[in-house]
């Protein structure tokens, strides 16, 4: 029992001397973990102020160059801003210098134009006198020559220019009769010449064309066949062609009425092959109406080769070809259009032969001066006005195109092609037999020439002769002197040209005459 004492107590102070060198043990490391830690911990604060003292140094380093770098940099811009400032000066007082340079140069203009306005004003004052001692010297004059001549200055006047318009009036007229007849002289004589010679060598045919429109019939039974059921026979024809058909009471006929005649001339044929082949319906108006179409358009296109090659001239464009063909059904006046295109080139081919102009070109622009008649039913404006566009259109040359446009005297002629193809178309329209004309309009236009010449003061009486080819003019003796008569016969003239539309020239010829009468006792 004492020996387990013994043993425990051992144990105990075993124990006890192994828990007071474990916390003596424990202690001394925690002293030395202490002592390192503080060791660390100063080291680390050694190295902090180290870093921070770096740090320091590094930024007053940088400070003092960011500092220099500024001050360098402030140092450069004050140069440059002196040295703008040092020019932008001197440029100012450049200017200053400048302006009052021209200030001064202004104040001396200024001092010379005052003493230019003085002298002017003194001049002035001068001329004044010697105006108002003029007048007075002109006056005393006037009063000198009015009492001498026993006129007032206006008779004075009045007389003088009577006297100088009667002298140039008289100077005038018989310089105008001179040059006229000279110019008449040798124009008229070689004009003759050489139209003489072109209308002997064009050999055309003095007929005049009159349209068909009336297709006879074999029966007055076949009117209601090409009426149809109800009209339908008559109506599809009508659509096709674009032709009215007039059936009256007019045994054995029925008319075609269109304002354009190559659909005329389709409904012609078809309508006549209807009747000769006996068999009217639609489907068969149809086929008859294409064909008499086909047929319509070869004859163009023929009729156009024909004329080109009769012509004598060549590279017209096709279409021009074609539309020279459909002159062939369009007739001005009853006369054929494309007969009198033909007659215009033959004969403005050979007047140009005779002046030594190229007849080629001639022969061009006269058969193709009407052209604008194929389209004008179906283009608005004038037959001149189409024909130029259409030349244009197909690149022909501006001779030509000119041609076209002054052959009716819308536009001044302006080379020699042009006034032959003018003359070749008034011969051709106004040869006899060429053309038919309303008789109510030729009745007004003959009116209307006697009415123009009347208008005019000093005409006693006009009669319109030779077909109203001339005009006789009575005028009164006593009103109308000779010197007069040949401005009245241009002025006539003028306003004929003006007012009428006529082929050809209209001759005014003027009569004056003196009679003295008395009886012997």
């Amino acid at each position: 029992m004492v020996i387990h004492l013994h043993i425990a107590v051992f144990i105990a102070i075993l124990l006890g001397c192994v828990v007071v060198s474990g916390a003596i043990a424990f202690f001394a490391g925690v002293s030395h973990r202490k002592k390192v830690a503080e060791l660390q911990i100063g080291s680390a604060e050694q190295e902090a102020k180290r870093i921070v003292s770096e740090a320091l140094k590094t930024a007053e380093a940088k400070k003092k160059e960011s500092i220099l770098e500024g001050k360098d940099e402030i140092h450069r811009l004050r140069n440059e801003s002196e040295k703008e400032l040092r020019e932008r000066r001197a440029e100012v007082q450049r200017q200053e210098r400048r302006i009052q340079q021209k200030e001064e140069t202004l104040d001396k203009k200024l001092e010379n134009l005052e003493k230019k306005e003085d002298a002017v004003a003194a001049k002035a004052k001068q001329i004044e006198e010697k105006l108002a001692e003029t007048e007075t010297i002109k006056k005393s004059q006037f009063d000198m020559l009015e009492r001498i001549s026993g006129f007032t200055a206006d008779q004075a006047k009045d007389y003088l220019l009577k006297n100088l318009e009667n002298e140039l009036q008289h100077e005038k007229a018989v310089k105008i009769m001179d040059v006229e007849q000279q110019t008449k002289d040798e124009s008229d004589k070689r004009a003759r010449e050489i139209i003489s010679l072109a209308i002997q060598r064009c050999a055309a045919d003095h007929v005049s064309e009159a349209a068909v429109s009336v297709v006879p019939l074999p029966n007055d039974e076949m009117k209601g066949r090409i009426i149809g059921r109800e009209g339908r026979n008559i109506r599809t024809l009508e659509t096709l062609t674009g032709v009215d058909l007039i059936i009256d009471d007019t045994p054995e006929t029925i008319t075609l009425s269109s304002f354009e005649p190559v659909r005329r001339e389709v409904a012609r044929i078809a309508l006549e092959r209807l009747i000769a082949d006996g068999r009217i319906h639609p489907t068969r108006i149809e086929e008859m109406v294409e064909k008499a179409r086909r047929e319509v358009d070869a004859t163009i296109k023929a009729e156009g080769e024909r004329a080109v090659i009769e012509a004598g001239v060549n590279g017209i464009h096709p279409e021009l070809v074609k539309l020279l063909g459909r002159l062939r059904y369009r007739t001005s006046y009853g006369q054929n259009v494309l007969n009198h295109s033909l007659e215009v080139s033959y004969l403005a081919g050979v007047m140009a032969s005779e002046l030594g102009i190229n007849p080629t070109l001639a022969r061009r622009a006269g058969l193709l001066h009407d052209i604008g008649k194929a389209l004008d039913h179906e283009i608005e404006g004038s037959h001149v006005e189409i024909g130029i566009d259409v030349a244009r259109k197909y690149k022909e040359s501006e001779a030509v195109i000119h041609a076209i446009q002054a052959h009716h005297g819308d536009v001044e002629p302006k080379t020699v092609v042009a006034c032959l193809v003018q003359a070749a178309d008034a011969i051709s329209a106004a040869r006899p037999g060429a053309r038919r004309e309303n008789l109510e309009n030729y009745i007004k236009r003959l009116e209307k020439l006697e009415e123009i010449s009347s208008s005019f003061p000093g005409v006693e009486r006009s009669f319109a002769i030779q077909a109203g080819r001339e005009v006789r003019i009575m005028v009164k003796p006593e009103i109308i002197k000779d010197d007069n008569m040949v401005l009245l016969a241009r002025d006539i003239c003028q306003k004929i040209e003006q007012s009428l539309d006529y082929p050809g020239q209209i001759k005014v010829n003027i009569i004056r005459e003196s009679r003295a009468i008395d009886y012997a006792k």
